[in-house]
Order: structure tokens, then sequence, then C-alpha cells
């Protein structure tokens, strides 16, 4: 019997669920900027807050675990890049000092997840192939 946790696709990632509703806040507030900004930086910032979790999902499921984790590297470097974009739009005056510090600390938050999923990932690897602590 499968556990209440377990996961079964990448849809079932508390991480991916979090990413694809920091997306969609993203493009909302995108779309609040200057029209001549709809399709310079806030295009910019909307597709690389929409290739995060797309990363996420085209890793998971990978049966070679190298390609998983190059996934997962992409997702970060397209998070920092969304990390630049606001600090971006935010020292342009196009977000509020709270809504960029609200949308950082949970694209922050996210990065962390990232970075465990990876230790997990590697983790399990290893004791799988008998590399792992005794």
């Amino acid at each position: 019997m499968a556990g209440a946790n377990e996961v079964k696709s990448f849809r079932d990632l508390k991480l991916y669920q979090m990413l694809c509703d920091l997306h969609l806040e993203v493009c909302e507030v995108s779309f609040r900027f200057p029209s001549f900004e709809k399709y310079e930086l806030g295009s910019q910032l909307r597709r690389s807050s929409n290739s995060i979790p797309a990363n996420i999902a085209e890793g998971s499921g990978n049966k070679h675990l190298a390609v998983y984790l190059e996934t997962l590297n992409r997702a970060l470097g397209e998070l920092r890049e969304t990390l630049h974009h606001l600090m971006i739009a935010h020292r342009k005056g196009y977000l509020s000092e709270k809504d960029h510090s609200d949308l950082s600390e949970r694209y922050e938050r996210c990065a962390r997840m990232i970075k465990a999923l990876e230790r997990s990932l590697l983790s399990r690897s290893q004791k799988s192939s008998g590399q792992g602590l005794p």
C-alpha cells in the first residue's frame, strides 16, 4: 500500500506545486509593469520563473540520476536568474519592497528545497549502490 506522502509524479512534489504557484504570481505582478517592460523585463521574468518547475518536471522520473541532477542544477540557475530579474524590477520601482521581499524569500526557500532534493537523491543512490555510510 502506498504511503500518504509517496511521490508518484513530479506533480506530487510540494516543491513543484510551490514553484508553479510562484510562477503564476510572478506573471500577475509582471503584467503590472509599464507597457514597454511587459515584453522586456517582464517576459524574461516570466520565462525564467516558468523554467524552474519545468526543469523539475523534465528531470523527474528519469532513469538516469545524472540527468535528474542536471535538471535540478538548471532549475537552480533559472531560480537565480528569476531572483535577479525580481531585484532589477524592484530597483526600477516596478515591484514594492514587500512584494520583492516576499517573492525573493519564497524563491530562496524553494532553492533550499531543490538542494535538499538533490542531497536526498544522491544519498539514496549511494545507499542503493552499497556506497552509503555504515
